[in-house]
């Protein structure tokens, strides 16, 4: 394994040579384990924001919009909102809105910014993820929250009359939710002059911006009411390392490179490492502890999706290891089908060394940003909430980047099968309507609404629960063989959604123990999650007028033989299952596949092979006819959380999508 770095570590030199160049700080990888003394109103004023305050209250006071390009560190995330909360914008009742494209970043920013102001998290200052609210509409005056959450705002109050100005931040990623609102916004503005956008990030195309914003026509600079401003960052030395040989493995090396950065300060105490996750899907607890200083003589070594690239700034980083993938969504709208798939990346630089585990030339053939996420995601949500706020022709909506014209045509398909439009492509009342203030994607919130139809509504709300959580099965080390006999005893013939609700119902009985969780190698945390998730779908639910009934307590009633043990396992509620797979039927029909006489999976409309997943309760089975709610691209293109059913649903349920289906055969 070797590092070079141009002018500096000669090609072909070992990791070694390379780590000698280090000084033999105590710092950590990814995070530096001790606490600072400075008090936090030293730490702001020593930011390089602080000193451009009055110029950026200036620049917002006198334009509607204001880019602000601020490198990682410069403070503009946590800063601005503070700057203009003091400065009265904040006064009145009104608030300061914050959005980032990731929940992580919103919770452990208002954190900060919690501590900074000296206020409890939730009053002051808040913040709104997905199920997971933590403000108050009568106090909270800067409101970190995300992009998608502010979206579905609109939707109840179409100009975010509550909000005085709104920060965009992170607007580089150009995700799927940062460009809607990027739209919304310019609508917005037309009918609310005195609202302040603010569009920030580090590494912004800010020309784009400013021409997407511009209204000035006369040319005159006394007209504009679009601003660009630059702030300077934190300008540490970095060195960056690149490996003179790529590597087959890149994750195996990304460890192998740890571990020698970790001995060379360590020699002698090699076990003193405290290795933490951090991703997006994490719990708020489990997410703080990366924050968390370190015990003493032990190095915090935390291994993070790329939430951690710009969303998340956490203090004292000092060496980083980059493997160089992504995970992104990608959609194709000629199969319908969307997958989860990794990609390269270019890295980002840290203060300290970064280790990026492949060559320098790998490194230069990787695109310098990603495609924008709304020209290769799956826009039936989108669709469906601005026809919500009454963009009826989605079409010609503004969007910053517009997304292919397929794209936007197979999900008006899509939503029309569903039930969703009508014929003239407008919302039906009340299902169309329902679907669009539903918190999930409108596949597995059409199980809910139509769930009263097969007198199932608690069941698929716990179903529809444990699909917003991940990694409910544990499997730890070494202990393979006994967390897949545990998972057997709750495994269903029919598939994974009934194994889920198995998996659920259980550990209600168990009073929510974690001892029992531990014991069944099940993730607490997560059963935690989706017992929180499933109280508030209920919620929804209610205010739709959908009855919340049991397929299984119905069917045991109906056969003096049940024994009502809320368990779905086989013949003796074959009649509650059957209910609960058509109700999956009913939203999940655009993803249903058939069985090929080579063991493998075509789709039944546009023919996508595909492969069960391993950890599916169906790998070891080949069942003719599945419907599965994701697909995950790695070694082969794998179906995730399957669930066995009939052909003859998919035509009953689904008559408009696979009428041409049905003639065929």
């Amino acid at each position: 394994m070797a590092f070079w770095k141009p002018d500096t570590i000669a090609p072909g030199s070992s990791i070694d040579r390379a780590v000698e160049r280090e000084s033999a700080d105590e710092g950590t990888l990814l995070v530096l384990g001790r606490e600072s003394n400075t008090s936090l109103y030293e730490q702001r004023q020593q930011l390089p924001i602080a000193k451009h305050r009055r110029e950026l209250l200036y620049l917002i006071e006198t334009h509607q919009v204001t880019i602000v390009v601020g490198r990682t560190g410069s403070g503009k995330t946590t800063q601005l909102p503070q700057y203009l909360h003091e400065a009265g914008w904040s006064a009145g009742g009104r608030t300061v809105a914050c959005c980032q494209p990731r929940r992580i970043a919103a919770t452990s920013v208002a954190a900060r910014v919690a501590d900074e102001v000296g206020c409890t998290l939730g009053r002051e200052v808040g913040y709104t993820v997905r199920f997971d609210d933590c403000s108050d509409p009568k106090i909270t005056r800067i409101k970190y929250l995300t992009d998608g959450m502010l979206f579905r705002e609109t939707l109840v109050d179409p100009l975010l009359s509550r909000y005085s100005v709104i920060m965009v931040d992170e607007a580089h990623e150009r995700s799927l939710y940062t460009d809607i609102i990027i739209g919304v916004l310019k609508k917005i503005l037309k009918k609310r002059p005195e609202l302040r956008i603010i569009i920030s990030s580090a590494t912004i195309d800010a020309k784009a911006f400013y021409e997407f914003y511009n209204t000035n026509s006369t040319g005159q600079p006394s007209q504009e009411n679009v601003a660009i401003t630059s702030l300077e960052g934190r300008m540490y030395p970095v060195d960056v390392l690149y490996l003179a040989e790529a590597t087959s493995d890149y994750i195996l090396e990304s460890v192998h490179t740890v571990m020698k950065i970790h001995q060379k300060h360590y020699p002698r105490m090699r076990n003193t490492i405290e290795m933490l996750p951090l991703h997006g899907s994490l719990p708020y607890e489990e997410q703080k502890r990366v924050f968390e200083p370190a015990p003493k003589s032990t190095r915090k070594v935390i291994f993070s999706t790329n939430v951690a690239e710009a969303s998340v700034t956490i203090d004292g980083i000092v060496y980083v290891v980059d493997a160089g993938f992504v995970k992104l969504r990608s959609y194709n709208p000629s199969t319908g089908m969307e997958s989860l798939c990794r990609a390269g990346r270019s890295g980002r630089t840290r203060p300290g060394k970064a280790f990026r585990i492949y060559t320098e030339e790998g490194f230069s053939k990787l695109s310098a940003n990603n495609t924008p996420e709304i020209q290769r995601s799956n826009l039936m949500t989108v669709v469906l909430q601005l026809k919500a706020l009454g963009i009826e022709n989605v079409l010609r909506f503004d969007f910053l980047s517009a997304p292919p014209a397929e794209m936007m045509i197979r999900s008006l398909e899509l939503l029309y099968s569903l039930k969703a439009l009508d014929d003239y492509g407008r919302l039906t009342i009340p299902f169309g309507t329902s679907l669009a203030e539903f918190p999930l994607d409108p596949f597995l919130a059409s199980t809910i609404l139509n769930s009263h139809r097969f007198k199932c509504g608690a069941e698929i709300l716990t179903i529809a629960a444990m699909l917003s959580v991940q990694n409910v099965f544990v499997v730890p080390s070494g202990q393979r063989r006994e967390a897949e006999e545990e998972r057997r005893k709750f495994a269903v013939e029919e598939g994974d959604h009934l194994t889920y609700l198995n998996v659920y119902n259980a550990f209600i009985r168990s009073n929510r123990s974690a001892k029992w969780c531990y014991q069944h190698f099940l993730n607490h945390k997560s059963l935690q999650r989706a017992v929180s998730i499933r109280n508030q779908l209920s919620k929804y639910a209610s205010r739709f007028g959908i009855p919340i009934q049991s397929a299984l307590r119905s069917h045991n009633r109906d056969n003096s033989d049940g024994d009502d043990d809320d368990d779905m396992d086989g013949d003796d509620d074959g009649s509650a299952s059957c209910q609960v797979r058509k109700c999956l039927v009913s939203g999940y029909f655009a993803q249903a596949a058939r069985l090929q006489i080579d063991g493998t999976y075509k789709t039944v409309r546009d023919n996508v092979t595909l492969h069960i997943h391993p950890n599916s309760v169906l790998f070891q089975r080949s069942p003719p006819w599945i419907i599965f709610h994701e697909v995950v691209e790695t070694t082969k293109v794998f179906m995730r959380d399957i669930t066995v059913v009939e052909p003859e649903w998919l035509v009953e349920l689904a008559p408009h999508y696979y009428k041409h289906e049905s003639r065929r055969n």
